[in-house]
């Protein structure tokens, strides 16, 4: 396949006519586009526009939102899995928990720390959590009133 990386993804995309890239494709594209460093290929990916599982797609951590719905989406992954794919999410959310530290989001970090620390009870942490800053704002709102 010739061309740039971006250029053959497409091409690989548009050969198998793919509307889902689950983990066993994304191992193929990797083997594919040679020599390629995962976070670039998952970049890649998630710019494709093709849905993605939730292994392939990772953590995104644009905002909250995004990370707590990636991470809602790997508790659906990890909570049914046996030891070594439990392995793997865990390996996937310590990686996104370092490059959370890396770029100094404290908020970021919190939250991939409680999801390793207690993956089944992240739902309900994340829904309190939503809830104190939202009470909290609007405590700062009144108080700009007053």
């Amino acid at each position: 396949m010739p061309g740039t990386k971006r250029a053959k993804l497409a091409e690989w995309i548009d050969q198998r006519k793919s509307s889902f890239i689950g983990q066993e494709d994304f191992e193929q594209l990797a083997e594919a586009l040679a020599p390629i460093s995962e976070s670039y290929l998952r970049k890649l990916v998630r710019e494709s526009g093709v849905p993605l599982a939730p292994m392939v797609e990772g953590v995104r951590q644009s905002n909250l939102g995004a990370l707590e719905l990636s991470l809602l989406a790997l508790l659906a992954e990890y909570e049914p899995g046996d030891a070594e794919h439990r392995k793997a999410v865990r390996k996937l959310v310590i990686t996104a928990k370092e490059h959370a530290r890396w770029k100094g989001n404290q908020e970021h970090v919190l939250w991939l720390a409680m999801w390793l620390e207690n993956p089944p009870l992240f739902p309900a942490w994340a829904r309190l959590r939503k809830e104190t800053a939202a009470d909290k704002k609007d405590q700062l709102e009144e108080q700009h009133e007053g």
